[in-house]
């Protein structure tokens, strides 16, 4: 409880003042708690921002990637991904406000390389939506670009959001996109983005994360967990990780149990993309 306090008000302090800016004296202050019990949840104010962020980019980039992947109406796909999308961004505006201002200006090595691979992530959600909604053959050579305008389209209007204190319809903007995203992707004939370039950018991802690395984090959660049904789909997720023996359905299943539970969403997120699900 003490650590989600910390973690809480320093966005608070962070949304107004910056990282830089903020001391770990005023986040203990705006805490009340002492320098002591802080340095008990988080070895450095460095830590705690890398921990904020992994903390609100695991939940946005696993349910997004969930709510791709598991779409079975691909007209509304589009509009789902828009809407979810946005709906998190009204939700977290204070946490928004943060990653465009340090972005814009953090030298902050750590910062820039979590960022940037969570940046790489939903590059790979949305190429699969954009495949899934218009086929790969038929875009094949606008994807790339096709991709980079949704992204486009993310960032722009998430600042409406951000940075305008209106109220905001998200059934309209999200139709609206939904528009704008078809038009480019039936009629656009110049592609600048290409498969090439994407590869001189890209850098590894869940490539990082070996099926020993998986099984590592697996057991780590597996010892720390209450038993519950959550616990009990790891354990056999592990098992299936070891030696393979479950059906397809069962999987989805067991990844369907744990994927809401907040110290196995990640671990979902990984064998989702392990196992191709």
């Amino acid at each position: 409880m003490k650590k989600q306090l910390i973690m809480e008000k320093a966005i608070e302090l962070f949304a107004k003042q910056g990282f830089e800016a903020t001391s770990v004296q005023q986040i203990t202050e705006h805490c009340g708690i002492s320098k002591g019990a802080f340095y008990l949840s988080f070895k450095s104010k460095d830590e705690l921002i890398i921990e904020i962020i992994d903390h609100f980019m695991i939940q946005f980039t696993s349910e997004i990637d969930y709510l791709v992947r598991n779409a079975k109406d691909g007209e509304n796909l589009l509009y789902k991904f828009y809407y979810a999308i946005f709906n998190s961004f009204q939700k977290h505006s204070d946490f928004g406000k943060i990653l465009i201002k340090e972005q814009s200006r953090s030298f902050n090595e750590d910062f820039i390389v979590k960022m940037r691979y969570y940046d790489r992530l939903m590059d790979k959600t949305i190429l699969s939506m954009v495949e899934c909604l218009y086929g790969d053959d038929e875009v094949k050579e606008i994807k790339y670009d096709l991709v980079f305008c949704i992204k486009g389209f993310m960032s722009m209007y998430s600042q409406l959001f951000l940075f305008y204190n209106v109220p905001l319809d998200l059934d309209l903007l999200s139709k609206s996109l939904v528009e704008k995203t078809n038009l480019l992707a039936r009629n656009s004939t110049i592609p600048f983005i290409s498969k090439g370039l994407i590869n001189v950018m890209e850098e590894p991802t869940l490539e990082n994360f070996t099926k020993e690395k998986i099984l590592l984090l697996m057991d780590q959660e597996i010892k720390e967990m209450e038993e519950s049904i959550e616990k009990e789909s790891l354990v056999l997720l592990k098992q299936q990780l070891h030696e393979p023996t479950f059906g397809r359905a069962i999987v989805k299943g067991l990844l369907k149990n744990i994927r809401n539970h907040p110290q196995t969403k990640w671990i979902s997120y990984l064998l989702g993309s392990f196992f191709d699900m």
